[in-house]
């Protein structure tokens, strides 16, 4: 009886300790990708009637916040890049000759995935988290914006509690208004330790019966040279898959 008394005291005087968000988000961000890689990536755009639209996006990242994409398809935006270094974005289109500046909210793609999905950095390095709780089979992550300059205000992450993966992610405007769902399906063993989901479907109560699917195709690590993240490299990306 002495024991027990002893343990519950014990007990009490050390509560469970609360859930450590930013080490899941961390996690989940490592996760998703590795730190420097290159990847193909299929998007499709699919109006209410059915129509369809694809692009076919070779991409690279380095450290957190330094990704660049080139497409390949369709022919009318073949060559075209859009490179991201933390915030600040650009895109470069070989008739104009020289980058121009993009916004994380805009759309190089015109569908529903604005730049910010499609040149995601990681998690952590856009957003603090706000509250981590746990629930049956999933930890939900509130994340907070940490500036401005971020595409949402907040993000509400749904974690897959066994692979660290996120399921459902909401995001929020600063007014609280719901811009978008993405939800995350098809996980695959990639090779090389890396086990994600393949697909990203996403929809937005703003663009009522659009739809944009992201669809995985290889993701493998691999180093680059800074100067690959660069405005003057936009033209010569393609020579990274030679």
């Amino acid at each position: 009886m002495k024991q027990l008394l002893a343990l519950l005291t014990f007990l009490l005087a050390f509560p469970a300790m609360a859930l450590d968000g930013t080490a899941i988000l961390k996690k989940v961000d490592r996760n998703l990708e590795p730190e420097s890689y290159e990847m193909m990536r299929k998007l499709i755009n699919i109006e209410p009637n059915g129509q369809k639209k694809e692009f076919v996006l070779y991409s690279v990242k380095k450290g957190r916040d330094r990704i660049v994409a080139l497409f390949l398809a369709p022919q009318s935006d073949k060559g075209r890049a859009t490179l991201r270094l933390g915030d600040n974005m650009w895109l470069y289109i070989p008739e104009v000759g020289k980058p121009m500046r993009i916004t994380s909210l805009q759309s190089v793609t015109g569908g529903v995935f604005n730049n910010a999905d499609i040149l995601r950095i990681d998690y952590a390095e856009e957003y603090a988290v706000e509250s981590a709780a746990e629930e049956k089979d999933a930890y939900l992550l509130t994340l907070k914006a940490r500036t401005n300059e971020v595409a949402y205000d907040k993000l509400r992450m749904w974690v897959d509690r066994k692979a660290l993966l996120p399921t459902v992610i909401e995001c929020y405007a600063a007014s609280g208004m719901l811009i978008k769902t993405l939800r995350f399906k098809d996980s695959k063993d990639f090779g090389g330790g890396i086990r994600r989901p393949a697909t990203i479907e996403t929809d937005s109560p703003l663009h009522q019966g659009y739809k944009s699917v992201m669809l995985y195709a290889n993701i493998k690590k691999r180093d680059f040279p800074d100067e690959v993240f660069s405005l003057n490299y936009l033209p010569r990306v393609e020579d990274l898959r030679k």
